[in-house]
């Protein structure tokens, strides 16, 4: 692996700038540095459900699972990080992207069909897991606005895909197994005019 941290501060970005793997310095404000900048608030996120996760797993037993399919997407996510902050680096495959649609299926299959919109909420668990959607769609717009000018391998967009519908499955498979009813849209009556 390459060098390690023995130095937190170097003084470098005060001014602004950052610098790349391969060698370039560029804005804190690059497409680039936004887009690394959110996938790790989203890994930030993630690892706060995994923790809360590992809490409710004496209460919840069947959460485990989650935890099972969750726990790496944390090291991909570094990996995905990789990839942004040095261009010629590749560390996600086909393959991670395959074990998430797996586990898409397999929840979907004891969840059965979505009838109504739902909502972020009914526990902790369940809208800590939607925050974490909601921060993987942000992290995939802002490598899509990276793509846009500087192309991405297919493969790191259609992992934070995939990994925001994980999520949102996630989400609703915590409140089946915590037995928890998810908080169902009531549309707004329309304005009488």
């Amino acid at each position: 692996m390459g060098n390690r941290l023995s130095k937190i501060y170097t003084r470098t970005g005060d001014a602004g700038e950052t610098g790349l793997g391969d060698g370039r310095r560029v804005p804190k404000s690059h497409p680039r540095v936004e887009a690394m900048g959110e996938v790790d608030s989203l890994n930030s996120q993630l690892g706060l459900l995994l923790a809360e996760l590992a809490d409710a797993q004496a209460q919840w037993p069947a959460l485990a699972e989650l935890t099972t399919v969750l726990a790496p997407c944390q090291h991909r996510l570094f990996d995905l990080g990789g990839e942004l902050a040095m261009p010629d680096y590749q560390a996600l495959g086909t393959a991670e992207i395959t074990r998430l649609e797996a586990a898409i299926d397999r929840w979907n299959e004891e969840l059965g069909p979505l009838k109504d919109f739902i909502l972020p909420g009914g526990s902790r668990l369940i809208a800590q897991a939607h925050l974490c959607r909601s921060m993987a769609r942000t992290a995939e717009r802002r490598c899509q606005q990276l793509n846009a000018d500087e192309p991405l391998r297919g493969e790191l967009l259609g992992y934070l895909n995939r990994l925001s519908d994980l999520l949102f499955v996630a989400a609703r498979l915590i409140a089946r197994r915590q037995g928890c009813a998810e908080v169902l849209w009531q549309a707004a009556e329309a304005p009488r005019g």
